[in-house]
């Protein structure tokens, strides 16, 4: 699904949500499912638990093509948090604020071994400065759909 500022997709996971939770509170769980490319490693980060919790990510942004930026590293923010139902984070640079964007994971349990996860990226917040230099979504719907491929499968060998 997206709209003029946002884009997501759901996938239903036959895994309880409180799993899925684990997987995409964890930095690391975030490199092992990432379905861009982009994401290199977590680095000592540790699990999050509440909004304003922070953790680093390093980089690399040429799988996506579009800007020869090389390696780098960000600084995630998680924005809103509910145990078993959302972790939401934003992305800025290590010695920079955010810009505005968030990307997020939406948790809807079925039934006890069922889950709709919504993989999601919104850009509302951004201002029109960073719209006009950036190209929007930065990472495309098919790269988070990837990510929710990678995240079934993972939490499918752990079951």
């Amino acid at each position: 699904m997206a709209d003029e500022h946002r884009i997501s997709t759901t996938r239903r996971i036959s895994a309880p949500a409180g799993r899925i939770f684990e997987l995409v509170t964890d930095p690391d769980g975030h490199v092992r499912i990432d379905g861009s490319g982009m994401l290199v490693a977590a680095g000592d980060a540790r699990r999050v638990t509440s909004a304003g919790d922070a953790f680093e990510m390093d980089m690399d942004r040429e799988p996506l093509g579009d800007l020869p930026m090389g390696k780098y590293r960000v600084r995630n923010v998680v924005t809103r948090i509910e145990p078993d139902a959302l972790v939401e984070w934003t992305v800025g640079g290590v010695d920079h604020p955010p810009i505005g964007h968030v990307y997020g994971y939406a948790l809807a349990p079925v039934d006890d071994h069922t889950t709709d996860v919504t993989s999601y990226c919104d850009w509302s917040a951004v201002s029109e400065k960073w719209k006009a230099r950036v190209s929007w979504p930065v990472v495309p719907l098919t790269m988070l759909e990837k990510s929710l491929a990678n995240l079934d499968r993972l939490v499918s060998l752990t079951a």
